[in-house]
């Protein structure tokens, strides 16, 4: 079987998270998209009543998560991805629950990643994955394009969109899959400041092949295009489409 396309490098992904992990540190950094990715799996783990078993939780820089799981009674082992890679077998199994937060959007192989997330589950037990999918941050993309003029560059991550997060759930073997998706719409009066929230949450470009930076007129024609979507109060309403998929191990074990 032929190897996946290498399309993001994972030691600029591992770098990009740390860097987002330092920039927590600033007052006012951007943690929106996590958070809201935080506040919907505590909510399906509410509604499903999950009880308290063996869980891992991938990508909870918060801490948020871990600290409701512990009190509901969950046993929880926490790791992001500098201790964890997704594309590889995972180190332990048996888990009651494993919850993925932001990690699998920068992964070359997903369909292998999510059969790795099922094989580490124990029979019947249930696995949530948020990461960021197709359609977000238009107007980001067509102010790229403005930028490059007429030689674009690959400048943002190709997605996956819910119809094909579906299919590869089933490709992976989860019983139960279910993909959804939900929008966050964020004003900005700049776009300097969307690409620091962008950084802020490790949400920058970590392609295996980055394109050159933007000189300094094409950063301007960025800039320029990205405003032009104002509405009247001078703002650009942004969009962030959030990919939810979930399921079980069959009771199977299989």
């Amino acid at each position: 079987m032929a190897a996946p396309p290498r399309i993001f490098d994972p030691a600029r992904r591992r770098a990009a998270r740390r860097r987002a992990l330092a920039r927590q540190a600033n007052a006012g950094a951007a943690r929106f998209v996590l958070e809201d990715m935080i506040e919907d799996v505590a909510e399906r783990l509410s509604f499903v009543r999950q009880p308290p078993g063996e869980a891992l939780v991938i990508g909870d820089r918060t801490g948020v998560l871990v600290r409701d799981l512990v009190a509901q009674g969950h046993d929880v082992i926490s790791r992001d991805v500098d201790a964890l890679d997704e594309e590889l077998p995972y180190p332990v199994a048996g888990f009651d629950l494993v919850v993925s937060l932001g990690t699998l959007d920068t992964v070359n192989d997903l369909p292998g990643s999510l059969i790795h997330v099922r094989e580490a589950l124990a029979p019947g037990g249930r696995a949530i994955a948020s990461f960021v999918g197709a359609g977000s941050v238009p107007h980001l993309r067509s102010a790229m394009l403005a930028a490059d003029a007429d030689r674009p560059a690959a400048r943002l991550h190709p997605m996956v969109d819910i119809r094909a997060a579906a299919a590869l759930l089933q490709r992976a073997g989860w019983t139960e899959p279910v993909a959804d998706g939900r929008t966050l719409r964020v004003a900005y009066r700049s776009f300097d400041r969307l690409v620091a929230d962008l950084r802020d949450q490790g949400l920058g470009n970590v392609l295996a092949s980055p394109a050159p930076p933007l000189g300094k007129s094409a950063l301007e024609r960025a800039r320029a295009a990205f405003l032009a979507a104002a509405g009247p109060d001078g703002r650009v309403i942004e969009t962030f489409e959030i990919l939810t998929l979930s399921g079980r191990k069959s009771l199977r074990g299989s």
